[in-house]
This record gives structure tokens, sequence and C-alpha cells, in this order.
């Protein structure tokens, strides 16, 4: 991977004048593509070369001092097309992507509550072009990132939030339901967080958060956001047990950041 000169072709798009999330797509395209195509399995190969691709770029965002959700936003795009380009993009895929994004960025140091919102972003924006749906691609998104972030021992709270408000916003760059983003990405939040034992209420409330923060950022109703992140969170724990369903009800009927959240098919509220 050093000879493709990811950092410097990074950097490069970050000391320019041009749009960072496109130059960094292209980047990432392009070495994905040129990594796969030597590659015998592709499948195993997406994540070692998404990793790779990550942490080279974070170290042109941390040597140029700026960009750094827009060139992780570039990145999960360019990484998506460029899989495309030589494979089926499926949602193991996604969800593989997202991994190694959250994993990159620990391991070089960086803040994956910050970078959550660009990954989450590029995800939503390079599904759709991928032929992979919004729905599909949001609840991958999330399931993905919070049990990366839990192997990483983040923040489980802002990882959720940074997730969620990326979705809103990539989802509105696209002309898809943003609403469905919100709901889908929780749900995938809060099953995950079943699965490898994280607090449930705590990962709902981040998820509340993002949903608000995201709707305000385009214009979309925040307590349409809200409710739309509680119905998701509450589907998923109705999976997991009845404990799990009282923590998402508790947040919801408490509010979050002043906004009650009304969960759509529960018939208990």
């Amino acid at each position: 991977m050093a000879e493709l000169k990811v950092k410097e072709r990074v950097l490069g798009v970050l000391k320019g004048t041009g749009a960072i999330a496109k130059g960094t797509a292209d980047v990432a395209k392009d070495t994905t593509v040129r990594v796969l195509e030597n590659t015998a399995d592709v499948a195993s190969g997406v994540t070692g070369a998404a990793g790779d691709i990550v942490g080279s770029a974070l170290k042109a965002v941390d040597e140029a001092g700026t960009g750094l959700v827009r060139t992780l936003k570039g990145v999960v795009v360019g990484v998506l097309k460029g899989v495309g380009e030589i494979a089926t993009v499926t949602v193991g895929v996604v969800s593989d992507t997202v991994r190694a994004a959250i994993k990159g960025t620990g391991d070089v140091g960086g803040d994956v509550t910050a970078a959550a919102a660009g990954i989450a972003s590029g995800v939503i924006t390079g599904a759709k072009d991928v032929g992979v749906s919004v729905a599909e691609g949001a609840y991958a998104l999330g399931h993905s990132a919070i049990t990366a972030t839990k192997d990483l021992g983040g923040d489980l709270t802002g990882a959720a939030s940074g997730v969620v408000r990326g979705a809103v916003t990539g989802a509105s760059e696209v002309g898809a339901s943003a609403l469905d983003a919100v709901r889908e990405t929780a749900r995938g939040l809060v099953a995950g967080a079943g699965e490898v034992g994280g607090d449930v209420m705590s990962v709902t409330q981040g998820a509340i958060t993002g949903a608000i923060g995201g709707a305000k950022e385009v214009g979309l109703s925040v307590e349409d956001a809200a409710s739309a992140a509680a119905t998701g969170a509450f589907q998923a724990a109705e999976a997991i047990g009845e404990s799990a369903v009282h923590a998402v009800r508790d947040v919801a009927a408490s509010g979050v950041d002043g906004v009650k959240a009304i969960i759509k098919g529960d018939q208990d509220t």
C-alpha cells in the first residue's frame, strides 16, 4: 500500500481548493480498484484495503490539520465504488468497510466519535451508487459501527450520535428518505449493542441526539427524526429482551435535548 502513496494524494486534496470529499473519494476508489485487481479473494481483501486507505488518509488529515469528516466520507464512498468496479457490493462489504474505517480511525489515535459522522454519510451516499438500498446500508452501518466501536473501547453514545447524524445528512444529499435512514441506522445500532453487551439506553440516547442534530442541519422536523430513531431502537430492543424494551421506552418518554420521541408500533405507550 505504501507505493500507492495514498497519504500524499489525500494531502494534496486537503491542501487544494477543491471539494475534499470528492477528491478523497477519487483517491480511495482508484486505490481500492488497484488493490483488489491483484487480490484473489475480493471479499477478504476489502477489509485490509479499506483499513490501509483509512489509515493513510487520516495521517494526511493529521498533517494538514483539517478535513476529518469530509475525508472519511470520501474514503468510504471511494472504497464502495472501487469494490463495485471489481465485484458486487453486498451488505457484508458495507459492514466490512465501516468496521475497517472505525478500526483505522482508532489505530491512528483518531476521534472515533467525530469520525463516525463522516463514515456514516459516506455509507448512505455511496450505497445508492453501488446498488445497496438505503435501508440495508443504514442497518449495516449502525450495526457494524457500534460493534467496532465497542471492540475499540470507544464512546458508544458519541459514536451512535455521530453515525445517525451522518446518516441524515447523507440521505438528504442523495434524495433518500432521511427518516428511513434514521430508523434503520438506530435499529442497527441497538441490535449491535445487544449483541456485544453495550448499554442499550446510552446507544438509544445517542441515536436520538444524532437524529435531532442531523434534522436541524437539513431542515427536517426534530420531533419526526427523534421518533424515527426511537422507533428503530425499539424494534431492535424487542428482539433483545424486556430490559432493552424498557430502556428504549424510558429514553423516548424522558426526551432528549428537550424533544420527546413517539415510538411507532409500541402498543404499551
